[in-house]
């Protein structure tokens, strides 16, 4: 008896006037050697580290020695493994993640509680939250709504339309946490690129605009203490260790010309390397239009969204203005919403099968290879390890030293986690250079907030990533000149522009 499967698709060849006797031939995809020289290669660089014998204690400038332990060199074997299976995509980026703490527990990096644990730290529970509020958009309309009105002020031609996402992505990064803008943003970009034409599957317009959404996101982040968490987090270790307390204004103002120039040379970018197919889409305007006017006035699950969301971006601006919210957690709050999205039926079950699980899982072993190094005390070897070379240094290349030190380690794990990895060390040796703590801490911020090169860097590209325009090769690829545009901004701001603003560089 033929199967139940076979039989249909008998049937379909027939319905197609594909004669019954003839087998149509399913190509083979054959060996993927280039998937398994990868997978080999992270597998045979952890093992190599795993085995080697001990490595040397790292030395501040005080003569303090920091020895690595045996779990210490196993992390930052994982840490390269990790590296090598994500930027090449062996295997789903959520799998990946999995190994990480499958790694940890059978290696005897870490004991599984703690491996594992790290899933589901608040910090996921945010982007979790964050990306319920980007599903709530969608299903309400809301994003069809916004994507309608920036089009119509904007216009039909696609730098425009491409410069437009970018300003309004890095402009809600300053009032909400940029993974949240990211995710309300994402929907309206999907909506966007079904109005650009025709095409299936990735255009250069669509690589373009949400690789161009998570940098934007990182830049706008960066601007104010709302942005991120890892702002308030560096302003209280600066507290801690120097006694001066950064006010919102004060960060401020020296991060909004670097963030705001960084949006505009990642367009210049975009529009080199991913210049739109179409100069103009045509009839958009009056296309839009007529789409805006069809949604008619707003429904009553659209205003109760914007309330949720308004909540939620309220309570956490009012956390630095209250000392009594401060004790408020930034998952809880944003938790809420998805709480009463569910609660009042504005999403169901449906649109709770339907979150990339992918995506929060590779959030968990981000956080669980960050935490790993850190607990371990491999994150504070390499610290010392990386900036004690350059002690002797120009102070211009001592702070960028520290700033690409800190981009490196924030595209592999938490940013909050490569502020405090590097913050501490490096203040304290820029004492014996005479340099003031300031550069250190803003040089630090910035490049701590525009990770272009991972997915797991921030959640805004991850989020982007699940628009499947783009490879995370492709990512990388990409986010090698922003990148380094970043570091060249930075030296300008050291030198001209920081100093202009009353920063104090060096001490008297």
């Amino acid at each position: 008896m033929k199967g139940v499967a076979e039989v249909d698709r008998m049937e379909e060849r027939g319905s197609r006037g594909i004669p019954e006797d003839i087998v149509v031939a399913v190509p083979n995809p054959g060996f993927n050697w280039k998937k398994w020289i990868f997978i080999l290669l992270g597998i045979a660089v952890f093992l190599f580290i795993y085995f080697m014998p001990s490595w040397p204690d790292a030395v501040d400038p005080t003569g303090k020695a920091f020895p690595l332990s045996r779990e210490g060199k196993a992390s930052i074997a994982l840490f390269l493994l990790a590296g090598i299976w994500w930027v090449f995509e062996v295997v789903p980026i959520g799998l990946t993640s999995i190994a990480i703490g499958v790694f940890q527990a059978i290696f005897a990096i870490r004991p599984a509680k703690e491996a594992f644990r790290d899933f589901m730290d608040p910090s996921v529970m945010f982007i979790f939250g964050s990306i319920v509020v980007g599903l709530a958009f969608t299903k309400t309309g809301l994003t069809r709504r916004l994507a309608y009105k920036m089009l119509e002020v904007v216009g039909e031609r696609t730098s425009m339309i491409l410069l437009g996402s970018l300003v309004v992505t890095a402009g809600l990064a300053h009032f909400m946490a940029h993974t949240a803008a990211a995710a309300t943003v994402f929907p309206i970009l999907m909506a966007i690129h079904t109005l650009y034409g025709e095409e299936e599957g990735p255009t250069r317009f669509g690589k373009a605009l949400f690789i161009g959404m998570a940098y934007a996101a990182g830049a706008g982040s960066v601007i104010t203490i709302l942005g991120s968490a890892r702002a308030p987090a560096a302003a209280g270790m600066f507290r801690e260790f120097t006694g001066t307390d950064i006010s919102f204004f004060e960060l401020t103002k020296y991060m909004f010309p670097i963030g705001w120039l960084m949006v505009f040379f990642i367009w210049v970018l975009l529009m080199i390397f991913l210049r739109p197919e179409k100069k103009v889409i045509h009839g958009l305007r009056d296309r839009v239009k007529k789409l805006s006017k069809e949604l008619g006035p707003f429904k009553k699950d659209e205003k109760f969204v914007i309330f949720c969301v308004l909540g939620v971006v309220i309570t956490m601006s009012l956390q630095s203005v209250f000392p009594a919210l401060k004790a408020l957690d930034r998952s809880a709050i944003m938790l809420v919403s998805t709480l009463l999205f569910f609660l009042f039926g504005v999403l169901t079950l449906k649109e709770l099968e339907e979150i990339p699980w992918n995506i929060i899982l590779l959030f968990g072993g981000a956080m669980s290879i960050g935490f790993c190094l850190w607990q371990t005390g491999a994150a504070q070897w390499m610290a010392i390890e990386w900036l004690v070379m350059f002690e002797k240094a120009h102070w211009l290349v001592f702070v960028l030293s520290i700033a690409f030190f800190v981009l490196i380690l924030t595209n592999f794990i938490m940013n909050v986690a490569a502020i405090a990895i590097s913050l501490p060390v490096s203040l304290v040796v820029a004492k014996y250079l005479g340099i003031a703590p300031e550069p250190i801490l803003y040089a630090s911020l910035v490049t701590a907030g525009m990770p272009f090169l991972l997915l797991i860097g921030a959640a805004p590209n991850a989020i982007a990533y699940e628009s499947k325009q783009f490879t995370t090769g492709e990512f990388f690829g990409y986010g090698l000149i922003p990148s380094l545009v970043l570091m060249a901004v930075l030296a300008v701001a050291l030198l001209v522009l920081w100093p202009m603003l009353g920063m104090p560089i060096l001490i008297k």
